[in-house]
């Protein structure tokens, strides 16, 4: 009868609900909860790790980039979506791979006739992001003239280098690829190859972006016939002008000498 008569008068007449918060307190409590136990799973899943590898993998080195590396497992883990078999198997080839490559043995004097050419080096300022900066000046690569081993050494000291950039907080660095004056005497798919390798097997989600700055047309067919075997890493390449590099990465003060106005 009453919903009638309201019905009659209109709309019926619908008695509120009244809707209590949750104190933020406890919404916050709750939140810390979820964040404090996710990092004991992932420390649970590091002594997991450590431990297989032990018994496993006994002859592989330990300490700095060993087999008993909590950082280092930490972030296999995480590449790997914290699946413990998965990152052991990536571990396992990259502690052997560091290992065969020598490369705690690579030292400014070892890649120093390599790195006098010019072709490549780590930028003394970090990018507007925090990122470290390794840059490569295409046209400095000769692949007819350079020992490729000598190449890759270069290659592989000087992203260590960039990583020992890392601010707290940071993970990953900037690549960029000058292609202003770049010709077929450069081209070199091995070493892309090789390059982006280096990055998914052995320096897993190290490299943020990389920057192909003033591509030329002649470069279009090597990096369409490079794609392919560059895997998910096309993802990270971005195509830009020098200006974009002056305007969106670096401040006055921290702009590479060869990306400023003078030098072009």
């Amino acid at each position: 009868m009453a919903i009638r008569t309201c019905l009659n008068l209109g709309r019926p007449q619908i008695a509120p609900v009244t809707l209590t918060k949750s104190p933020s307190r406890n919404c916050k409590f709750s939140v810390q909860s979820c964040s404090l136990s996710s990092n004991q799973s992932h420390k649970q899943l590091v002594v997991e790790v450590k431990e297989k590898l032990g018994r496993d993998y006994h002859s592989l080195p330990v300490g700095k980039n060993g087999r008993d590396d909590e950082e280092m497992i930490l972030w296999f883990l995480k590449d790997r979506k914290f699946s413990v078999d998965e990152a052991v198997s990536k571990l396992t080839k990259a502690i052997k791979w560091r290992e065969e490559f020598k490369v705690s043995e690579l030292s400014e004097e070892s890649v120093k006739s390599m790195a006098d050419t010019g072709k490549a080096y780590v930028h003394d300022s970090l990018d507007v992001y925090g990122k470290p900066v390794l840059i490569v000046a295409a046209s400095k690569h000769l692949p007819a003239v350079h020992d490729p081993v000598e190449d890759e050494k270069l290659c592989v000291f000087l992203i260590e280098k960039a990583l020992r950039k890392l601010a707290a907080g940071k993970e990953q660095i900037l690549g960029i690829i000058d292609l202003r004056g770049f010709s077929t005497r450069n081209a070199d798919l091995k070493f892309l190859t090789f390059l982006f390798d280096v990055f998914y097997y052995y320096y897993p989600k190290r490299l943020g972006q990389v920057l192909f700055v003033e591509a030329p047309f002649i470069f279009k067919p090597i990096w369409q016939a490079a794609k392919p075997l560059l895997r998910s890493y096309t993802s990270l390449v971005r195509f830009c002008s020098v200006e974009t590099v002056r305007k969106e990465y670096f401040t006055e003060e921290t702009l590479p000498a060869n990306f400023r106005e003078e030098t072009l």
